[in-house]
């Protein structure tokens, strides 16, 4: 027999509104934007998504800000 495969963690995340960090993990912004995580990397490696990480010793931070108002849809 293969061994089981854990299941998958759901996170509760705080409304976006509520949020108060000035930057969210990869993960809490593919939540945010229901987005996968993966997509977001993607988006950080080539360049070519709606958002620009910053990159803090090799991990990439997503501004609040910018990420709010992605998905609220009033990003320019």
């Amino acid at each position: 027999m293969y061994p089981k495969t854990p299941e998958p963690q759901h996170i509760c995340y705080p409304p976006l509104e509520q949020q108060t960090k000035p930057n969210l993990t990869t993960e809490e912004a593919a939540f945010y934007l229901n987005r996968r995580p993966q997509t977001l990397r993607i988006w950080a490696c080539k360049e070519t998504g709606p958002l620009r990480p910053n990159r803090m010793f090799g991990r990439l931070d997503w501004p609040t800000p910018k990420v709010r108002a992605l998905a609220l849809g009033s990003a320019k």
